[in-house]
């Protein structure tokens, strides 16, 4: 049986072989070394996460994230392909904004066990709450998505299906976007203090992915506008995840190791690989397809490779402490500066 006083300097951390010169403060080592400043030590108690991370479901929350995206700016695409005249364009567009709705609102009510919590979602709308939007904007998206694709398969009532799809078109970008206020209005250290960058992030991603989509499934002569699309979106998520990424500082280490770094490290090729192929090889049919698929490739990538960053860096407890510290050191240097006396008052 060990003793229990034995065991208290190593679970707190401290070496036995340390001890302290009561008369200056400092610490010193096993071999008489002086330590000026003690190691810093991030562990929490019983080595258990300082906040508990989210409990949503690996892959069924990234899927939703790609497919939402992925049918709001397609639905963009679909209206245009209408407005425009390019049909092939026009029918990728709303097949894919249709299917991406039902695909992504059956990955949600997975997540969320019961089909039953989803209706329950919308039995009030609360503006502060980004999940009940998230919520009312999912719902009426997928309505006028799955109307606009009917009418196009079946060819009945047009001019319905034309109007369905100039609003589910207007409610696409919120749909593309809302998911990266709902991680910013979490707790995890990564993805709340990447409130700025993020929602450009899952913009440029979805944009990405719809374009590819677009590039995919419609016709040389039809796919220009799909092709901006899809190279701009690529542009737009490298810049806003590479100045995300850099300042996040520490919190934005996890972009860099672990499965996140794999995950995002393949994102950046499949968009740099995709968009290339996009604008040197938009005229090939099977060109323009690979880059396509490059493209949605690299967008669904990306929402994995958040997803994993997030749960890493609440499970990291520097992630919660150094940022607590430098707010409060910011936060007293601000009042020292607020209450130094003025020299007015030695005159």
């Amino acid at each position: 049986m060990t003793d229990a006083n034995t065991e208290m300097p190593e679970r707190f951390g401290h070496d036995r072989g340390d001890d302290r010169d009561r008369g200056s403060g400092k610490r010193r080592g096993r071999k008489g070394e002086q330590l000026q400043v003690p190691e810093a030590d991030f562990r929490s108690y019983y080595g258990r996460p300082i906040i508990k991370a989210p409990v949503w479901k690996n892959p069924d929350v990234p899927l939703y994230l790609f497919l939402g995206g992925l049918a709001g700016t397609s639905a963009g695409l679909g209206a245009l392909g209408a407005a425009t005249g390019r049909p092939t364009l026009r029918r990728t567009g709303r097949l894919a904004a249709a299917g991406g709705a039902v695909g992504g609102t059956a990955f949600l009510v997975h997540d969320l066990h019961r089909p039953s919590r989803f209706l329950h979602m919308l039995r009030v709308l609360k503006p502060t709450s980004p999940l009940s939007v998230g919520t009312w904007i999912l719902s009426p998206f997928a309505t006028f998505a799955a109307a606009t694709a009917a009418s196009e398969v079946t060819g009945l009532v047009r001019r319905a299906g034309d109007a369905s799809g100039v609003v589910a078109a207007v409610i696409g970008p919120a749909l593309a976007t809302y998911t990266a206020v709902l991680f910013s209005n979490t707790a995890v250290p990564t993805w709340h203090e990447a409130h700025r960058e993020l929602p450009i992030v899952f913009a440029g991603s979805a944009a990405a992915a719809g374009g590819g989509m677009g590039l995919v499934g419609s016709s040389v002569r039809d796919n220009l506008p799909a092709a901006r699309l899809a190279v701009g979106g690529a542009a737009v998520e490298l810049v806003a995840g590479e100045v995300m990424e850099r300042r996040l500082g520490l919190l934005g280490d996890v972009y860099g190791k672990g499965r996140a770094g794999v995950l995002m490290k393949a994102s950046k090729a499949c968009l740099a690989a995709g968009a290339v192929g996009a604008v040197l090889g938009r005229r090939r049919r099977w060109s323009a397809a690979l880059s396509g698929l490059a493209l949605m490739a690299g967008s669904a990538l990306t929402r994995f490779g958040v997803f994993d960053a997030g749960i890493a860096s609440a499970n990291d407890p520097a992630h919660i402490v150094v940022p607590q510290r430098e707010r409060i050191r910011a936060r007293q240097a601000t009042n020292q500066v607020d209450t130094a006396p003025s020299d007015r008052a030695f005159a």
